[in-house]
């Protein structure tokens, strides 16, 4: 009996196999590195909004709130560029403009350029709104970019790598941010952005490393609308990829509280900018431990329930961080919403991977972007909105309530995702 189960656990380890190819290795590297530096200019953002403007609840929603706008803009058009033309040449490009914000922000928070000081809190809000554009583009190559570098049979296996570095990143930046920015108790914010520097030229450096990818064939020359059209198209005819953007859509949108985190620490738990990067990187901790469980156990026949049931707890956990009163009971909430929020995001991730066609991989990502990625600034604005005429704590309340209805909403409307089996897609 011993030998059998030994024997399953190193054909589970096999899935593994994923990591031997070198050029998909370059791509976690970097996936690691720039997550890392943008999770870490972001909550660094976040600080100075918050601890240097007025402490106002507002201010970080109007931060989501003007990153997502420009990124919904431009998300269909993004996804348009990365069916036509290289999606690496798109990543070098989004990394470097990445760079060169991180440079202007340190410049325009280091001591020793005072002159542009003046700019104010719209500087920052400046650098977010071309961050937004960027990221757009980013969003749509990323995903799309990685299933040109491994084989089908490992597409689950590639998104689950995927989402272990981008919440290892997602962990380590807000808490280097916040050590760094706290340092002293002076405000370092100039060296946050210095650090951020070095990390996106490091990151530049792994894509370049990469050989470049064929373009992929198009079925028929369209134009930009109508390019654009059969991406949207796609998304909205195939019930379960539908299913699957929505649930993550509103649940982000409604449940995540984890822009408030600032006003949270500091207005309920009474503590400052370092217990306040370390308690932002809970929900990541959690996605972390989720992830690898996923390297040995893969989502199979009960992916559409195990997706239904995850998001439901993510609702219900949020509640319980927004009656936390102790720092670590509300860091162990936070970590239970990342670790149930993650089944949802790999199960998702594969489900657009293997029902995906190549030649609409940008588009579709890009689509996904604006599901996903989007809500999480717009969520942002709903929760700085809500906290700001709710009060902060029924704010949380109210969205982790929203989020469980959403389930029984999706669960209604699409009873076939509850039956959704990934391995025979």
């Amino acid at each position: 009996m011993l030998n059998r189960k030994f024997a399953v656990l190193m054909l589970k380890i096999k899935s593994l196999d994923v990591l031997k190819i070198k050029e998909f290795r370059y791509f976690v590297y970097t996936r690691l590195i720039l997550t890392l530096a943008i999770q870490m200019q972001i909550t660094t953002i976040g600080f100075q909004v918050y601890y240097e403007y007025g402490r106002n609840e507002l201010f970080l929603g109007l931060v989501g709130l003007v990153e997502a706008i420009p990124s919904i803009a431009t998300s269909f058009f993004s996804g348009h560029l990365a069916d036509i033309i290289s999606r690496r040449r798109i990543l070098i490009f989004t990394t470097l403009a990445l760079l060169l914000g991180s440079a202007f922000l340190f410049f325009f928070s280091s001591p020793d350029f005072l002159f542009l000081h003046s700019l104010g809190v719209m500087a920052l809000f400046t650098i977010v709104f071309v961050f937004g554009v960027t990221r757009s583009f980013y969003s749509a190559a990323s995903p799309a970019f990685m299933s040109q570098l491994v084989p089908r049979n490992l597409y689950t296996q590639s998104a689950t790598w995927n989402s272990i570095v981008w919440h290892t990143g997602a962990i380590l930046g807000p808490a280097l941010a916040g050590v760094v920015y706290g340092i002293g108790n002076e405000n370092h914010a100039d060296w946050c952005y210095a650090i951020n520097c070095l990390l996106f030229l490091w990151g530049l450096v792994f894509y370049l490393l990469i050989k470049p990818k064929a373009i992929p064939a198009r079925e028929k020359h369209e134009s930009v609308v109508d390019s654009m059209k059969a991406g949207i198209k796609f998304v909205f005819k195939n019930n379960m990829v539908l299913s699957a953007l929505s649930l993550d859509l509103f649940a982000v949108l409604f449940g995540g509280a984890v822009a408030i985190i600032p006003a949270f620490t500091d207005k309920v738990l009474h503590l400052g900018p370092e217990a306040n990067g370390l308690l932002r990187t809970a929900p990541a901790v959690g996605a972390v431990i989720t992830s690898f469980l996923f390297v040995f156990w893969q989502p199979g026949k009960n992916a559409g329930k195990n997706m239904l049931w995850s998001v439901a707890a993510f609702g219900a956990f949020t509640i319980a961080f927004a009656l936390c009163t102790n720092y670590w009971l509300a860091f162990f909430m936070l970590l239970m919403t990342g670790a149930f929020d993650n089944v949802s995001v790999i199960v998702r991730h594969s489900i657009l991977q293997l029902m995906t066609p190549d030649n609409m991989r940008g588009r579709v990502s890009a689509i996904n972007s604006i599901f996903i990625g989007s809500s999480n600034e717009i969520g942002a604005f709903e929760s700085g909105v809500a906290a700001r005429f709710l009060g902060l704590v029924p704010s949380i309340i109210f969205g982790g309530g929203m989020t469980i209805l959403v389930v029984l909403g999706v669960n209604r409307l699409n009873p076939k995702l509850r039956k959704l089996d990934i391995t025979r897609l």
